[in-house]
């Protein structure tokens, strides 16, 4: 080996090695437990996208149950234990008390997917995709018009051939291995979709990150913040996840493409083609435009809560607060150092006086957050005997608006009356529990989907006191037919 190749064998051991290290996808790979933590991931976002962190733990709980007791996952640790390793690890984002999945967990998946589905038929079509994309690619990028003239005559030539060929009754038609391998291609081609959608959300959560150290560290102005703040939203777009986000959207956009788009591939599915696929992939790629439409919209609100965070990180002065605090462990850290050189005994007495506030710390390994599996302090909690009678207080707080009942009571009245507002509503069935019973009609306003419109209304409802109060609310227009014909299904 000439030394050039030793060099070479080095850099590129020194680059694997810190990908080994630092990556979140290989961590997960090698994690001991990585076939349970893989086998949860997949259950859990198998038909949503987003999961409520309390339904996955309650989930992840039972699992380690059942794996107890059928002997093959002996664990003593808890499932909110789990969750939060897993979400420090990269392996799951929470956001607004709910879980997705992140780049480094899809990533994984999708390796140990392709190890199970590997398919060598498969080359015929890559080769074909390729061939498809250089044609393409030397269309667009050739700066000789007449070179680009005579590639897309080829490429008009082959249509009209194809064309001639079908006019004159020659139909050519896939055979059976040809046609499995082009459908499972286009399932692998759709599957690593989503991967886009998780480097932008990684990638916003960095900048979000840069810009906060940055307010820390440079003490800039909010004028200096917020242009850092436009400028990064448009260096993102520029990056690779960013870009392919943004030509993702713009094609989605497009009404015409994504409509074309839905119907043949919902032709696709419902031809004898589709059998060449499992239940999984079928329901994968039935619901493939909605899914898509869906992360897009959390890519956005994402980015949104990114920006409305920082504004309000900078307006409520804690930017200010971290800087000062910044500033008083480096006056803290010159006084030890001033100390230190001087060669003082540890025991000896100080009149340092930092205004840190009423703090008590021993060491600093005492310093630590509260954690959601800290146990509650009941040492000054007093025993009391359960009483058989409810006291009044219970009453009064069972004595609650049922929100159902509001909604079957706004039905009827629809039914009866023709199209109301909640105003109307109540004019006909008057309130008599004040804000709580017209939140309910609210709710029920937004959960049937009821048309605003734009100007408001009053609404004159009595409290469980007897007084008498009045409302403006905005104009929602509710008719019989936004009720499904079970009102159980609206989520109330």
């Amino acid at each position: 080996m000439n030394e050039e190749n030793v060099l070479n064998f080095l850099g590129l051991q020194a680059k694997y090695r810190r990908i080994f290290s630092e990556n979140a996808a290989w961590r997960l790979l090698r994690a001991d437990n990585a076939p349970y933590v893989l086998a949860f991931i997949v259950t859990l976002f198998s038909e949503e996208s987003e999961i409520p962190y309390g339904r996955a733990r309650i989930m992840l709980d039972a699992e380690i149950e059942r794996c107890r007791e059928l002997g093959f996952w002996s664990t003593e640790v808890s499932a909110a234990t789990y969750l939060n390793q897993w979400i420090r690890n990269g392996w799951l984002r929470e956001m607004d008390d709910s879980l997705t999945k992140t780049d480094a967990s899809e990533i994984a998946l999708r390796f140990c997917k392709s190890l199970d589905e590997r398919n060598s038929g498969t080359t015929a079509s890559h080769f074909r995709i390729v061939q498809e994309a250089v044609r393409d690619l030397a269309v667009a990028i050739s700066p000789n018009v007449d070179e680009r003239v005579t590639l897309l005559e080829s490429k008009k030539a082959e249509i009209q051939r194809e064309i001639d060929a079908l006019q004159a009754g020659v139909v050519p038609e896939l055979n059976e291995v040809e046609q499995r391998e082009r459908i499972r291609e286009i399932y692998q081609l759709a599957s690593v979709l989503t991967g886009d959608f998780r480097r932008v959300e990684d990638e916003i959560r960095v900048l979000d990150k840069d810009l906060r150290v940055q307010i820390i560290e440079g003490g800039a102005s909010r004028g200096d913040v917020l242009l850092s703040v436009m400028e990064k939203e448009a260096l993102l777009s520029t990056t690779e996840a960013g870009s392919a986000f943004e030509g993702f959207f713009q094609l989605l956009c497009d009404q015409n493409r994504s409509m074309e788009f839905r119907e043949q591939l919902r032709s696709i599915l419902n031809r004898p083609v589709a059998k060449q696929l499992s239940g999984s992939q079928l329901q994968f790629l039935g619901q493939l435009m909605r899914e898509l439409s869906r992360e897009s919209d959390r890519v956005f609100r994402v980015r949104r809560r990114t920006e409305e965070g920082l504004r309000s990180y900078i307006e409520s002065g804690s930017a200010a607060e971290n800087q000062a605090v910044d500033r008083l462990l480096l006056q803290l850290e010159r006084q030890a150092v001033v100390l230190r050189d001087e060669g003082l005994d540890l025991k000896t007495e100080t009149t340092l006086s930092l205004p840190v506030g009423p703090i008590e710390v021993k060491s600093p390994e005492s310093m630590r957050l509260r954690s959601h599996d800290d146990k509650l302090d009941t040492s000054g909690v007093e025993e009391k005997a359960n009483s058989r009678e409810p006291s009044s207080h219970v009453l009064d707080c069972l004595d609650a608006v049922q929100v159902r009942e509001i909604a079957h009571k706004t039905l009827s009245t629809l039914r009866e009356y023709g199209p109301l507002s909640i105003a109307g509503v109540a004019d006909r069935n008057p309130l008599q529990s004040g804000l709580e019973e017209l939140v309910a009609y609210l709710r029920v306003a937004k959960a049937v989907g009821a048309t605003a419109l734009e100007q408001k209304e009053g609404v004159a409802l009595i409290d469980k006191q007897g007084g008498l109060l009045k409302a403006t609310i905005p104009t929602y227009l509710l008719t019989a037919e936004l009720f499904p014909e079970d009102i159980d299904e609206l989520a109330l």
